[in-house]
Formats: C-alpha cells, structure tokens, sequence
C-alpha cells in the first residue's frame, strides 16, 4: 500500500505546485498568501508518504485530498483534479491493502513450505 499511496502523493505535490502558478495570476491573492497555503500542503504531501504505514496516515491523506477539492474554489480546474487524484487515493490505499494482504498470505505459505514442495 505504501508504494501506491506515495505515488499518488508525489504526484499530488506537483500538482498543488502547478496550482499555485495558476493561483499566482488572482488579482485578489497574494503571492506570499498562495505559495504559504501551497508550501504548506507540498510539504504535507510529501511528509504523508513516510506516515502511510504509521496510524492515522490514511486519514491525514484523506483531508489532504477534500484540501485539493476544495482548492477549486480558488483554481476552478482543481475540481476536476481533486476529485480525480481522491479516485486515486482510494484506488491506491484499496488495492494497496489487498496487494499487503496477497503478499502476506504468500509470506506465510511460503514459511509452511520451506522447502517448496506441495504439502
């Protein structure tokens, strides 16, 4: 799960940097204010892909991703985006946790079987 989880993230914080230069040509915004909220969420992305694993790792992932939907209140376009990196983000931590799970299960048939006969 971790793998897909940081993936999804990586590319998260690219995105929340491009949205801050769309953000930047807001007549109303200024630009210590934007790269503020946008350094604070880049950071945060990037910190979430070494706590997936550790407890309430998801769930921050989760506010990161309403965080993005509702950045589209000041960049229209990161609707579109925030809803699609949230498919990702459930797709990644829902996939993640069966691949964890496979992989498990394999862990321990292999331990049944040392020696890689059929029992």
């Amino acid at each position: 799960m971790r793998t897909l989880c940081a993936s999804t993230l990586i590319g998260e914080f690219f995105v929340i940097g491009f949205a801050g230069l769309v953000a930047m040509k807001e007549p109303d915004l200024s630009t210590a204010t934007v790269w503020t909220v946008c350094g604070v969420l880049m950071a945060l992305s990037v910190l979430l892909c070494g706590m997936i694993t550790r407890p309430g790792g998801v769930q921050l992932g989760w506010a990161l991703q309403i965080l993005l939907v509702a950045g589209g209140f000041v960049v229209p376009s990161m609707f579109i985006l925030g809803v699609a990196f949230g498919a990702l983000w459930w797709a990644s931590v829902h996939y993640g946790r069966k691949i964890d799970e496979a992989k498990a299960r394999f862990a321990a048939q292999a331990k049944a079987e040392p020696d890689g006969t059929p029992a």
